[in-house]
Protein backbone atom coordinates (compact mmCIF):
# COMPACT_ATOMS: atom_id res chain seq x y z
CA UNK A 1 0.00 0.00 0.00
CA UNK A 2 2.34 2.65 0.86
CA UNK A 3 4.53 1.80 -2.67
CA UNK A 4 1.11 2.45 -3.99
CA UNK A 5 0.74 6.14 -2.38
CA UNK A 6 4.27 6.91 -3.14
CA UNK A 7 3.42 6.36 -6.66
CA UNK A 8 0.62 8.20 -6.73
CA UNK A 9 2.40 11.25 -5.35
CA UNK A 10 5.07 10.87 -7.42
CA UNK A 11 2.68 10.88 -11.08
CA UNK A 12 1.18 14.15 -8.73
CA UNK A 13 4.47 15.52 -7.99
CA UNK A 14 5.42 15.21 -12.14
CA UNK A 15 2.07 16.24 -14.02
CA UNK A 16 2.64 19.67 -11.36
CA UNK A 17 6.52 19.82 -13.15
CA UNK A 18 5.26 18.88 -16.23
CA UNK A 19 2.51 21.88 -16.22
CA UNK A 20 4.72 24.21 -14.88
CA UNK A 21 7.24 23.74 -17.20
CA UNK A 22 4.88 23.73 -20.24
CA UNK A 23 3.65 27.49 -18.95
CA UNK A 24 7.05 28.59 -19.08
CA UNK A 25 8.39 28.41 -22.54
CA UNK A 26 10.15 31.86 -23.30
CA UNK A 27 13.81 31.21 -24.10
CA UNK A 28 16.44 32.05 -21.19
CA UNK A 29 20.20 32.74 -20.92
CA UNK A 30 21.79 30.28 -19.21
CA UNK A 31 25.76 30.56 -18.39
CA UNK A 32 27.56 27.44 -18.46
CA UNK A 33 30.98 29.32 -16.96
CA UNK A 34 32.35 28.57 -20.51
CA UNK A 35 29.93 29.75 -23.36
CA UNK A 36 26.19 31.53 -22.91
CA UNK A 37 23.48 29.61 -24.18
CA UNK A 38 19.67 30.63 -25.00
CA UNK A 39 17.47 27.92 -24.06
CA UNK A 40 13.47 27.52 -23.71
CA UNK A 41 12.41 27.50 -20.24
CA UNK A 42 11.25 24.49 -20.37
CA UNK A 43 13.66 22.52 -21.35
CA UNK A 44 15.71 24.17 -18.68
CA UNK A 45 12.99 23.22 -16.14
CA UNK A 46 12.70 19.47 -17.50
CA UNK A 47 16.44 18.80 -17.42
CA UNK A 48 17.10 19.78 -14.09
CA UNK A 49 14.05 17.71 -13.01
CA UNK A 50 15.71 14.84 -15.18
CA UNK A 51 19.02 15.32 -13.26
CA UNK A 52 17.76 15.70 -9.53
CA UNK A 53 15.86 12.38 -10.19
CA UNK A 54 19.01 10.81 -11.40
CA UNK A 55 20.88 11.76 -8.47
CA UNK A 56 18.20 10.61 -6.11
CA UNK A 57 17.98 7.71 -8.12
CA UNK A 58 21.86 6.86 -8.17
CA UNK A 59 21.82 7.36 -4.44
CA UNK A 60 19.21 5.39 -3.31
CA UNK A 61 20.87 2.03 -5.41
CA UNK A 62 23.74 3.31 -3.54
CA UNK A 63 22.22 2.74 -0.61
CA UNK A 64 20.22 -0.23 -0.98
CA UNK A 65 23.65 -1.65 -2.13
CA UNK A 66 25.42 -0.62 0.85
CA UNK A 67 22.58 -1.73 3.14
CA UNK A 68 22.68 -5.43 1.57
CA UNK A 69 26.22 -5.60 2.08
CA UNK A 70 25.59 -5.08 5.66
CA UNK A 71 22.60 -7.95 6.02
CA UNK A 72 25.10 -10.25 4.53
CA UNK A 73 28.16 -9.48 7.15
CA UNK A 74 25.67 -9.33 9.74
CA UNK A 75 23.56 -13.19 8.71
CA UNK A 76 27.37 -14.23 8.42
CA UNK A 77 28.17 -12.83 11.85
CA UNK A 78 24.99 -14.47 13.76
CA UNK A 79 25.55 -17.95 11.45
CA UNK A 80 29.31 -18.28 13.03
CA UNK A 81 27.81 -17.11 16.38
CA UNK A 82 24.80 -19.72 16.75
CA UNK A 83 27.85 -22.43 15.41
CA UNK A 84 29.93 -22.07 18.65
CA UNK A 85 29.46 -23.84 22.04
CA UNK A 86 27.51 -21.83 24.54
CA UNK A 87 29.69 -22.46 27.87
CA UNK A 88 27.45 -22.76 30.88
CA UNK A 89 28.89 -20.30 33.57
CA UNK A 90 26.76 -21.26 36.13
CA UNK A 91 24.60 -18.54 38.38
CA UNK A 92 25.54 -15.22 37.18
CA UNK A 93 27.98 -13.82 40.33
CA UNK A 94 27.63 -16.34 42.43
CA UNK A 95 24.09 -14.65 43.76
CA UNK A 96 21.86 -17.38 45.55
CA UNK A 97 18.55 -15.43 44.85
CA UNK A 98 16.80 -18.04 47.49
CA UNK A 99 18.80 -16.47 50.37
CA UNK A 100 18.65 -12.81 49.18
CA UNK A 101 14.91 -12.94 49.45
CA UNK A 102 13.69 -14.99 52.28
CA UNK A 103 14.91 -11.91 55.21
CA UNK A 104 12.19 -11.14 57.77
CA UNK A 105 10.48 -8.08 58.36
CA UNK A 106 12.43 -7.41 61.39
CA UNK A 107 15.93 -8.10 59.81
CA UNK A 108 15.19 -5.78 57.10
CA UNK A 109 14.01 -2.87 59.53
CA UNK A 110 16.88 -3.23 61.80
CA UNK A 111 19.65 -3.42 58.94
CA UNK A 112 18.11 -0.17 58.02
CA UNK A 113 18.16 1.59 61.24
CA UNK A 114 21.56 0.75 61.67
CA UNK A 115 22.94 2.81 59.13
CA UNK A 116 23.99 6.61 59.47
CA UNK A 117 23.45 9.51 58.14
Amino acid sequence: MKFQWTLILGLIFAVIIAIFAVINVNPVQVNLLFDRVQLPLILLILGCTLAGGLIVGFYGIYRQYFLQRKIKQLEAQIAQLSAAPVADSGPVGNVEFDKMYDRDEEAAAASFSDRKL
